[in-house]
């Protein structure tokens, strides 16, 4: 294509994506802090976190309530500015490093072993933690008289806190120190080869009547955004919500903040959790189990998304257990789809999954061949340029007859320096007599934007590509490179593509255009390595196709001036 129309594809595909993403993405937080930096705990109650108050009563009807239409619940603490933090109990998986602290028996720390800090490749990601500056943690309780909540006390059980070789299943079980006329064991069970958490409650009635409590799971967190994410590559930081009825539901905590949030409240059936750039944590209640869905403000910067759930009604002297998956790890498509219904929706596409998802399983069968992300997403961008050779085709040749036609189109505007209106109709007249479309070359282009920008979010949204190396110097596809050189062959293959398009008649016009692709060469300084790679390829490809065309074409014209010669 010349530079005009691929400056003008350039506007037009990037003014849809940053106007999708504003539509479909909350506001982003102007504050980042990586999710996984290690800073010792608040313990001065002026960091950003706060005491979190326990859920309200829930709307959703008991079992059996002992008293009709209400539940009671425990007085709701006074914020101190840092969550209470008692002793923490050391976790180790094949996958993890946890943290759970004996107040609440609360996860507060998962370091995750596969996965690497953003910039920081010798230590590993943590996803849960709890510092002075970062506030993201995994919270549970009971609603109930005398029943625990996550402010509550609890002792460590004996048994392993280390899965063992061999060993599938590590459960952590935890007794509440704080109840009256309740024998309550909290049990987190970690898995092997997995990041899903069975958190239940066993709780054995000692009082005299039958009881039917209440239990809450919700994830804390602050709004900061993690490290990495920026203004050139967008991504959704906040509450989701999914449900049979609503589906996908994406909430910011602008709105959680402003009171305005929509979502759906009840339900049989869901999840919620938070979600950041390339990971999850989300609350898995069972099917067929009514829940009641909350998100909030808790001041200081804080925000609760959860869900409240019944529990069978405890007879006296009788156990009753209720038990909720936590999932807390990366958004491996292939994996979380399987765990739940809708949770891979937290790879969000936007308006562009139905191509999207395509493109990604395209691009993941080729990496099952040949191992290199990198090379995957060369190979994708030839398939894709395959696929639309017939346009593509299209458009170079109305290009190319431009170009054979330039000088008459030259001597028409020296013909009619002055005269605006039969300038134009001289070069109609003109392209009706080259049988030349002068908006060929831009109509097959339109047609592939939408394909384009899916990939887009393909490349910047899969977690597989999260530190994937390239070759050489490009150590992680997920980052800009380092030394900016597949940025400066992208600017240089624009020019290349410049100087294959026909120039603009307007002086002023063809003087913008030869500096356009070091404006826009500079923009993919701050884009992912993978973005830059497959763009580069892709104007590789589209040169080679277009030098081809236009030196077709260009024979073609000659051929009667020479034939006449002879």
């Amino acid at each position: 294509m010349d530079t005009r129309k691929l400056v003008l594809f350039f506007i037009f595909a990037f003014s849809i994506l940053m106007l999708a993403d504003e539509w479909t993405k909350a506001q982003r937080p102007p504050v980042t802090v990586e999710a996984g930096a290690d800073a010792p705990p608040a313990a001065d109650g002026k960091g950003a976190s706060a005491t979190v108050p326990v859920p309200a009563a829930p709307t959703i009807a008991a079992p059996q309530p002992t008293v009709p239409g209400a539940v009671a619940t425990p007085a709701t603490p006074a914020a101190t500015g840092a969550l209470p933090s008692g002793e923490r109990i050391q976790i180790e998986t094949d996958l993890v490093k946890a943290e759970i602290d004996t107040i609440g028996g609360d996860l507060r720390r998962l370091e995750l072993l596969r996965h690497k800090q953003t910039y920081a490749y010798d230590r590993n990601f943590v996803l849960l933690n709890q510092t002075a500056e970062h506030t993201y943690v995994a919270q549970s309780g009971l609603i109930g008289p005398g029943l625990p909540t996550h402010l509550t006390r609890y002792r460590l059980l004996p048994g392993p806190v280390k899965l063992a070789d061999g060993q599938n299943d590590l459960v952590v079980r935890l007794e509440a120190l704080e109840t009256e006329g309740f024998k309550v064991i909290k049990r987190l069970t970690f898995r092997r080869d997995s990041y899903l958490i069975d958190v239940a409650y066993e709780v054995t009635n000692g009082r005299a009547e039958p009881q039917s409590p209440f239990a809450y799971f919700q994830v804390v967190r602050d709004r900061s955004a993690p490290i990495g994410d920026s203004w050139f590559v967008p991504t959704y930081t906040g509450v989701s919500v999914y449900t049979d009825g609503g589906k996908y539901e994406k909430v910011s905590f602008d709105e959680i903040e402003k009171k305005k949030a929509k979502f759906v409240t009840q339900a049989d059936n869901g999840w919620v959790g938070m979600v950041q750039h390339y990971f999850v944590t989300a609350w898995l209640p069972g099917p067929k189990q009514q829940r009641e869905f909350f998100a909030k403000p808790l001041g200081n910067g804080l925000f609760a998304a959860g869900a409240i759930l019944p529990v069978a009604a405890i007879a006296p002297g009788a156990t009753s257990v209720i038990e909720v998956p936590l999932y807390s790890g990366p958004q491996e498509q292939d994996k979380i789809g399987q765990i739940a219904p809708g949770l891979d929706l937290t790879v969000d596409y936007g308006l562009f999954t139905i191509f999207a998802s395509p493109l990604f399983w395209v691009m993941k069968w080729l990496y099952a061949l040949v191992h290199n992300w990198g090379l995957a997403i060369i190979l994708l961008t030839i398939l894709i340029k395959l696929a639309f050779f017939p346009l593509s085709a299209a458009s170079y040749r109305s290009m190319a007859k431009m170009r054979v036609v330039a000088p008459k189109l030259q001597r028409i505007k020296e013909q009619y320096p002055d005269d605006r209106q039969k300038l134009q109709q001289a070069m109609m007249e003109l392209y009706k007599t080259e049988k030349i479309n002068p908006l060929g070359g831009c109509l097959p282009i339109v047609v592939q934007i939408p394909v384009f920008i899916a990939l887009y979010w393909v490349l910047l949204g899969s977690v597989e590509l999260r530190h994937a190396p390239f070759f050489g110097w490009i150590i992680d596809l997920s980052a800009p490179d380092p030394f900016y050189i597949l940025p400066l062959l992208m600017a240089a293959s624009m020019v290349v593509q410049m100087r294959l398009s026909p120039e603009p008649p307007d002086p002023v016009q063809a003087r913008i255009m030869k500096v356009m692709p070091f404006i826009f060469g500079a923009f993919f300084f701050f884009f992912p390595a993978g973005l830059v790679l497959y763009w580069l390829v892709n104007n590789i490809l589209s040169i080679g196709q277009q030098w081809y065309i236009t030196r077709q074409i260009e024979a073609d014209a000659a051929k009667p001036a020479n034939a006449g010669k002879r």
